[in-house]
């Protein structure tokens, strides 16, 4: 595992980092016991960067996290959490966004008693463009001067926002004070966009998390969730390329995830796995460089979607 400073966060951060959404079956259900497992296995494979948040699974995420950390040595990981959208657990799916003063420190200290820690190292203020931005600049005022006022207090290491649009990006990193910036969709084979917010955030000592090298599932033999906005025509794209690197003996979930994971301006990469062979694969996959003339065939075949916006 490489390690690399991430930017105004100032820790150094593993080449690949693991995001907590599938602990709390985001994507399908889980194990248990296996998705602890699987934390333990990262942290033993070296992985020092830990990202959760309380709308993953309406809380379960944080939950089973909690659990696979509790006795883990701090010195071991760095932890993030996120702030401003919340799931209730028998309301999955439907979203409650509030970045008010009051919910965010709330907030961190729910996160903090249900993950077993007195600290974050990163809190990344959640999905602002949601509900149509109709939060969006609450939430780059009061939410983003309760997150700093954390930071002061020394509750927190550094700020950061958890987006996906990338003219909010472009804003953020030129205007704000941000020490990390949490990019998820935006490196990967079908979309190349976070190669244009580099430049900004090298110049303003952001450190990025590139996320979703997988592209929330397009870039996989199963597809992606039902809950995922694109249509028919554009999935079949995704298809044509799954089969595409089938022929070639490959799958199109290891050239996804190597072309996303070793870039060299890019600090780190997250992924989420809840299986201890899904993580070992990723890690196998990370360590081999991938087929340069294969990337360029399969981005071919995916210029129809490539950039497309996912709202």
């Amino acid at each position: 595992m490489n390690y690399n400073v991430l930017g105004k966060a100032q820790f150094s951060v593993s080449s690949l980092s693991f995001g907590a959404s599938s602990l709390g079956g985001v994507f399908h259900d889980i194990d248990e016991a296996e998705a602890i497992a699987t934390v333990h296995a990262a942290l033993d494979a070296g992985i020092n960067y830990f990202d959760v948040a309380p709308a993953y699974g309406g809380g379960k995420s944080e939950a089973v996290l909690g659990k696979a950390l509790k006795g883990v040595d701090r010195s071991r990981y760095n932890l993030s959490t996120k702030v401003g959208k919340y799931t209730d657990p028998n309301t999955y799916g439907r979203d409650t966004l509030d970045y008010s003063r009051e919910r965010i420190r709330r907030s961190v200290e729910e996160s903090a008693n249900t993950l077993g820690v007195d600290f974050f190292d990163i809190i990344h203020i959640h999905d602002i463009e949601y509900q149509d931005r109709k939060h969006t600049e609450w939430a780059l005022t009061e939410g983003l001067e309760a997150v700093l006022e954390l930071k002061r207090e020394s509750r927190i290491g550094a700020v950061s926002f958890g987006i996906y649009p990338v003219d909010l990006w472009q804003r953020i990193l030129s205007t704000l004070p941000v020490d990390a910036a949490l990019i998820h969709n935006h490196y990967c084979l079908n979309d190349t966009r976070l190669l244009e917010l580099l430049p900004l955030a090298r110049q303003n000592g952001v450190g990025i998390i590139n996320a979703s090298p997988f592209a929330s599932g397009l870039l996989t033999d199963r597809g992606p969730a039902d809950w995922h906005p694109a249509g028919d025509t554009e999935r079949e794209v995704f298809k044509a390329a799954a089969q595409f690197c089938q022929e070639q003996g490959t799958s199109i979930a290891k050239l996804a995830f190597q072309f996303s994971t070793q870039h060299p301006d890019i600090p780190t990469t997250m992924f989420s796995t809840a299986n201890r062979g899904s993580l070992e694969r990723c890690l196998a996959w990370h360590s081999e460089a991938y087929d340069v003339a294969l990337v360029t065939e399969v981005r071919n075949i995916l210029a129809p979607v490539a950039n497309r916006d996912w709202f």
